[in-house]
């Protein structure tokens, strides 16, 4: 008798986390980008053209939310990204590659810790980045804004970030804010980035503005700023936009800054969307000489981006798409692509022109 009690016992101890995790909500989501990409540049090289097929971030993920009671959540993401064309060695992505988090959620917002991108990301759409999933081709206007092509380190902005703490607040009338702040551990220095963003959201405007800060991310006692402002209006079938960014560098001698201008148009056409942008960077000013990543100082370090592209719809998650994507440097500068990069060691002046078909499913 005081076997089949003891044993009843048991049982109930092993069950009562079962029964508990039951009340989760657990969602598995993904994405496939795939597309053909047609490169070709003024460069000398065998970098000169190239045909091949990329993955774009294709991803595969957790999700999940779990009720604390009095109107408190736990909720954690746990995403990854894999190479749907395969990669040389045959080697894939790690397990929580991209945005991995725990975090409570509220009527007060919404905290998170762990791995994850910045507010300096989240106002990319607002400007527009047609085709779906166009960010993360070849088309993506981070070639030249933020300089999102390039880690934290080398001088980029809107990257994802480790060891990372965020609180993103409720939509209030339109209004919402974000606030990140992430350090950098296990370096030479104590540097840490901090990141913040204003959204507004109501009857088809959207405003926003972002700002974020490396703290000696590239060297001992140099301090990284960016600052973006972009606004967008839809009215019936159409939704421009505008964007300016202004980063600013502490380097030896003194400053590095630059100024990028934008603006893009998004058209409803048939059952798809027509995106087109033009992105201009100014050229460097400040110490003579100085240089970051691909922002230079002094005359003709400059580029313009051209973006045409056109997606349709196959269905509510499945959609085909074209696009064309141009940049031209001025004679010193050295601007590329934004992802799925063109190689390294981009000789200044270099045109490029990239034709890309591609599919893109969302599950």
């Amino acid at each position: 008798m005081k076997k089949k009690l003891v044993a009843i016992a048991v049982a109930g101890l092993l069950a009562a986390p079962l029964a508990h995790a039951q009340t989760a909500n657990v969602t598995i989501y993904g994405r496939i980008n795939m597309d053909l990409d047609f490169i070709s540049s003024t460069q000398d090289s065998k970098l000169g053209k190239i045909q091949r097929v990329s993955s774009n971030a294709s991803r595969i993920g957790f999700r999940g939310t779990e009720s604390l009671g009095g109107g408190l959540n736990a909720i954690f993401q746990i995403e990854s990204q894999f190479q749907g064309d395969g990669v040389y060695g045959g080697k894939q992505g790690l397990i929580g590659s991209r945005d991995t988090w725990l975090g409570l959620q509220g009527g007060w917002g919404a905290v998170k810790i762990g791995h994850m991108l910045t507010p300096y990301d989240a106002i990319q759409p607002i400007f527009g980045n047609a085709p779906n999933g166009g960010p993360v081709t070849i088309l993506s206007t981070a070639g030249l804004w933020g300089q999102w092509g390039l880690a934290n380190a080398n001088g980029g902005f809107g990257q994802r970030l480790e060891n990372a703490v965020r609180y993103d607040s409720p939509k209030i009338a339109g209004f919402q804010g974000m606030l990140q702040y992430s350090t950098k551990e296990m370096a030479s220095n104590n540097g840490w980035n901090g990141g913040l963003g204003l959204f507004y959201d109501n009857a088809g405007l959207q405003v926003a503005a972002a700002y974020e800060t490396n703290q000696e991310y590239r060297a001992v006692d140099m301090n990284d700023h960016a600052l973006t402002l972009t606004a967008a209006y839809k009215f019936g079938a159409f939704r421009p936009a505008v964007v300016y960014e202004y980063i600013k560098y502490e380097v030896a001698g003194g400053n590095l800054k630059r100024h990028m201008y934008g603006a893009s148009l998004t058209a409803d056409l048939g059952p798809g969307k027509l995106y087109g942008a033009i992105l201009l960077a100014d050229k460097g000013k400040g110490a003579t000489g100085a240089k970051v990543g691909n922002i230079a100082q002094g005359k003709d370090t400059g580029a313009t981006m051209y973006n045409l592209s056109y997606t349709y719809d196959l269905s509510k998650r499945t959609s085909a798409y074209v696009g064309y994507i141009y940049i031209d440097n001025k004679d010193r500068a050295t601007y590329t692509f934004g992802m799925n990069g063109h190689g390294t060691g981009v000789k200044p002046g270099l045109t490029q022109q990239g034709l890309i078909l591609g599919a893109v499913h969302n599950f």
